[in-house]
């Protein structure tokens, strides 16, 4: 009688137990000079890229008030964009285009301080403003390669 035949590899007499092939294969990892990892490090920074371009619409955003600040005929512009905008929405606008009717109605120091703001409304804002179209292309350029990802 034959004995029976096993699929795979054949069984070795005395196999090693599993710990010990382990201690194997770091003694070889350790012979061809790799090192174990013992603690985990991400390899890019953990920023997401939505949080990158939130910061990047924040200094827009601070760039954009301080040259409102040096120059009040801008506010009189983001009024017209934002009255343009608002005309070609038709008779059913966003409703973040009117809030931004709205904002700009109100005192320069109340704008500037709600558009800049370090808060969800202060982000929400930013997300449909338009006063990073207040800026010079050079200016906007220089500020998205400052934050690139």
């Amino acid at each position: 009688m034959t004995a029976a035949r096993r699929r795979g590899r054949p069984r070795k007499p005395d196999p090693a137990s599993p710990a010990e092939r382990m201690r194997r294969y770091r003694a070889r990892r350790r012979a061809a000079g790799l090192r174990p990892v013992v603690s985990w490090a991400a390899r890019h920074p953990s920023w997401s890229d939505h949080r990158i371009a939130e910061a990047r619409s924040l200094a827009m955003h601070v760039v954009a008030v301080r040259r409102m600040a040096e120059e009040p005929a801008l506010l009189v512009r983001a009024r017209a964009i934002v009255r343009r905008w608002l005309e070609q929405r038709g008779e059913r606008p966003p409703a973040a285009l009117q809030e931004w009717q709205r904002l700009l109605a109100r005192p320069w120091a109340e704008v500037a301080a709600r558009a800049t703001a370090l808060t969800e409304e202060g982000a929400r804002l930013r997300q449909s403003s338009p006063l990073a179209t207040l800026l010079p292309a050079a200016v906007r350029r220089r500020i998205h390669e400052a934050f690139r990802a």
